[in-house]
């Protein structure tokens, strides 16, 4: 996802903290394993914190798409906390409610996927997939129907995976100055 030349690349960084964030959440949406402070403390700090410092550093360095797909990403996961954690008294998200949020959602990312049609396959994937997940989880939401949003919840982790994939591929192929890790 990242054209960012020098000093360095954030886009690993970038996709690190949406990858595991996405792999970890989707663990629950798929009913693996519960939500719980661990989710939360990992979407606060990988998936919104690193994710918005890779998007100014995007931003900074000229790539529009990434530091948007960043930044976005990033607020996401911070949204989604205050939405769990319904500070300061406010009334808890209901399923209309999360079913448009993640609809929104779902519409920003099949827009930012046709973006992507100029980028790497891994990245198609990555943006192809969420654009999915956001899909089922809505209709899992609008609709009550828990497997909808099990399913959704595989989609996601295939999503997470393969942003890992393409944030190691990154990495790695860096380190060697060749490609180890094929992202197409």
């Amino acid at each position: 996802m990242s054209t960012y030349k020098a000093p360095f690349n954030p886009g690993p960084l970038g996709l690190i903290g949406f990858g595991m964030t996405t792999v970890l959440l989707n663990l629950h949406n798929a009913g693996i394993i519960e939500l719980s402070v661990v989710i939360v403390a990992m979407g606060f700090a990988l998936g919104g914190f690193a994710q918005l410092i890779a998007g100014i550093f995007e931003l900074r360095g000229g790539n529009t798409f990434g530091g948007t797909a960043y930044v976005a990403y990033g607020a996401f996961w911070w949204s989604l906390i205050f939405i769990w954690i319904a500070p300061f008294g406010t009334t808890p998200a209901d399923g209309k409610s999360m079913g448009f949020y993640l609809l929104l959602w779902f519409v920003f990312t099949i827009l930012m996927f046709i973006g992507t049609l100029k980028h790497n396959r891994a990245t198609q994937v990555v943006f192809l997939t969420l654009s999915i997940l956001f899909l089922l989880l809505s209709i899992g939401d609008f609709s009550g129907i828990t497997a909808v949003t099990r399913v959704g919840g595989v989609v996601g982790i295939i999503c997470g995976c393969s942003a890992l994939y393409s944030a190691m591929g990154q990495v790695i192929n860096g380190e060697f100055g060749k490609k180890i890790f094929p992202l197409g």
